[in-house]
């Protein structure tokens, strides 16, 4: 089943969305001026000043319907995904299953936005009075989403901003706003009050307008240098901020080494390489290395590529000829450094084969910045504090994964990290809906994960009695 598009308006700037496998045009959407930005705000506060009085129970059923109507369109939520940002079918099919679980579990967090009572005299001389601590609406929340997790991630703002009673304004990435778009057109099907959720179309510009404009909360998932510059443009605007990774997966000695090669593979080529917490650097170490890397070269080379829309591609392309042309010249400037390709490095269009490479080193951009696309990169190591220190190093502490079995390296990496989030025989692209999620330093600003979330986007009020 369709939603009809919004009627076409010759006489605006539109954005032509390309298929990155095909090369082909597969839609366009309307570019929001500054104007057009300020008053769909404007409406917004409105739709946000009624919205604030409505009850958990009101905002759980809106969410539920909202999430009945995605599992109806579906397949055509996923076929979109796949066509704008050439994820395959099979990982587009997953992402809208996992945004219907992210709008479910923010309607549930909604019944649970609890305060907690304090008395005030608990020291000497303290008056007998009773505090109040409930959590109120923040108002209008600008939800600035990514190209990698089109539906999913739109709806980590959007589920948990309604859920605590807020509107919504949504700008998402112009290389993949269709689904975007689709879902912010089932709000109104699905009931939610005129105005409450709206959707704006363009580039950084548009971004920046929205940025300035009279909003309450600023959303965004993104790269470090457009997170600055939205953050300054915000001004005192309070700032949620997913801005990246350059995330590691550490083997162990006593490691299962195969379900950690298929780990990595699993984590690194899903969507290309194009996920914010993929294993960027993968520290393998010495005692193992060599039965490791033969046991993923193995894997590596069965990992099927190709066609996105075809059920049995395993990994499709990355988002445009740009993003390939930067990997590329990171493989090519670190193999000009020493390191050694061991597979892949070749590519079509803007597909790019599982690449794996051996002999990085920390100062190589490859690893040093986090590069988004299939790309595997080796580093040894003998002592657990050496590879944790050079971790560390980094501008960017997402998440880590570590496989291994000895409690005292877990302990050690656990306690150690500079991360957000550390994953146990696991990847550190592991994330489950309703779970905190953010990282330190330049990966960001607050937490999404919808019972965390759900706070984020509210303001604490107290009422001293």
């Amino acid at each position: 089943m369709t939603i009809a598009a919004p009627l076409l308006r010759p006489d605006v700037a539109r954005v032509t969305v390309i298929n990155p496998f095909s090369g082909a045009a597969v839609g366009d959407v309307p570019v929001a001026s500054e104007a057009e930005v300020l008053g769909t705000v404007l409406r917004a506060k409105q739709a946000a000043a009624a919205f604030r009085t409505s009850t958990p129970h009101q905002r759980r059923e809106l969410l539920n319907r909202l999430a009945d109507l995605l599992a109806r369109d579906a397949e055509v939520l996923a076929q979109t995904i796949c066509a704008e940002m050439g994820k395959t079918i099979t990982e587009a099919r997953n992402e809208t299953r996992r945004a219907q679980n992210t709008l479910r579990l923010s309607g549930d967090a909604a019944t649970f936005l609890d305060g907690e009572v304090m008395h005030c005299a608990i020291v000497a001389g303290g008056v007998d009075r009773q505090a109040v601590v409930t959590h109120v609406p923040v108002g209008v929340v600008a939800a600035i989403t990514p190209f990698n997790y089109p539906v999913n991630l739109l709806c980590h703002k959007l589920g948990p901003a309604i859920a605590a009673g807020n509107a919504v304004v949504v700008k998402p990435s112009p290389k993949a706003p269709l689904a975007a778009d689709h879902l912010v057109r089932l709000t109104v099907e699905a009931g939610f009050p005129a105005d409450l959720v709206q959707v704006v179309h363009g580039g950084a510009d548009t971004a920046l307008a929205l940025a300035r404009a009279p909003i309450d909360i600023l959303s965004f998932t993104g790269g470090p240098q457009a997170g600055l510059a939205l953050k300054r443009a915000s001004g005192l605007v309070r700032c949620l901020m997913e801005l990246g990774g350059n995330d590691p997966l550490f083997v162990l000695p006593d490691a299962d080494l195969d379900l950690a090669a298929s780990t990595a593979i699993g984590h690194r080529y899903e969507i290309a390489g194009q996920s914010c917490a993929a294993v960027k650097k993968l520290y393998v170490h010495d005692d193992v290395a060599e039965a490791f890397t033969a046991i993923l070269l193995d894997k590596v080379a069965a990992h099927r590529f190709g066609d996105p829309s075809l059920a049995e591609t395993q990994m499709g392309p990355v988002i445009d000829a740009p993003a390939a042309d930067t990997i590329l010249q990171r493989l090519a400037d670190a193999q000009a450094a020493g390191a050694r390709l061991l597979a892949g490095g070749t590519r079509e269009g803007n597909l790019i084969a599982p690449t794996v490479i051996a002999g990085v080193e920390p100062a190589m951009p490859l690893i040093a910045q986090e590069t988004f696309g299939p790309v595997l990169a080796l580093r040894q190591f003998a002592e657990l504090d050496a590879a944790m220190a050079e971790v560390n190093a980094s501008d960017y502490g997402l998440q880590a994964g570590i496989f291994t079995n000895d409690h005292a390296a877990i302990r050690k990496l656990s306690r150690g990290l500079q991360v957000g989030g550390i994953m146990v025989n696991e990847g550190p692209d592991f994330r489950a809906e309703h779970v905190p999620f953010g990282g330190v330093k330049t990966s960001g600003l607050g937490r999404e994960g919808v019972r965390i979330a759900i706070r984020e986007m509210s303001e604490p009020r107290v009422v001293i009695d």
